[in-house]
């Protein structure tokens, strides 16, 4: 992806529902090499992420990653999953970040010439339509190749820009000779507010590898 170096660039990233298009799309995210992708474009002013855990799993196998970002350029920000019972009985578990995610954006609108918003969300299209009004161009990264298509159709018509996971696998790709790591299936298959501002330099913890 090639952005003017003479524009300043905002990542916002729907952890879960990024991990659910990759998956359907049969690879995985190497996190560093998305950052690495977006770094080498212009100026990156923050790199956001967005994932709901269960309460009580701050030090599960779901740290580890969480970690990674965070100490290797991204905000990371989560959130306590609820429970509750729908009306057929069963147990649900619902995790919701779309507030954080549109909060974030809006305060950022202002200092940021372009956002990448990476989710298929529908709800986000309010916020994109709300952005471009404070001249904001917004880059929405999802899939049309998945049966059915991830992306809601009205989010990929307000955004300016459309991209397609797939066109940016070679780049962002974990490399397929590469085990898939647990924990980030665990992140989202679980499916705190937890705010963190990322520590400058590049620090990967002990026994992890992004």
């Amino acid at each position: 992806m090639t952005v003017s170096s003479a524009n300043r660039t905002a990542l916002f990233i729907d952890g879960a529902n990024l991990y659910s298009t990759a998956k359907a799309l049969g690879f995985d995210i190497d996190y560093k090499r998305l950052l690495e992708e977006f770094q080498s474009d212009g100026t990156l002013v923050r790199a956001f992420y967005y994932t709901a855990v269960i309460e009580g799993q701050e030090f599960s196998s779901v740290r580890p990653l969480l970690d990674w970002l965070d100490y290797n350029g991204f905000t990371v920000v989560t959130k306590p999953t609820k429970e509750f019972i729908d009306a057929n009985g069963h147990r649900k578990v619902k995790g919701n970040m779309d507030i954080e995610l549109t909060i974030d954006a809006m305060e950022l609108a202002d200092r940021v010439d372009h956002i990448v918003l990476f989710s298929g969300d529908g709800d986000f299209r309010s916020l994109v339509e709300a952005v471009q009004r404070r001249g904001v161009r917004v880059t929405v990264v999802s899939t049309i190749s998945s049966q059915p298509p991830i992306i809601a159709d009205e989010l990929r018509r307000q955004a300016d820009v459309f991209t397609d996971l797939t066109d940016l696998q070679s780049r962002i790709g974990r490399d397929p000779l590469e085990s898939p790591t647990p924990r980030e299936a665990s992140l989202h298959s679980t499916h705190y507010v937890h705010r963190r501002t990322p520590l400058k330099g590049v620090q990967t913890p002990r026994n992890f590898k992004g």
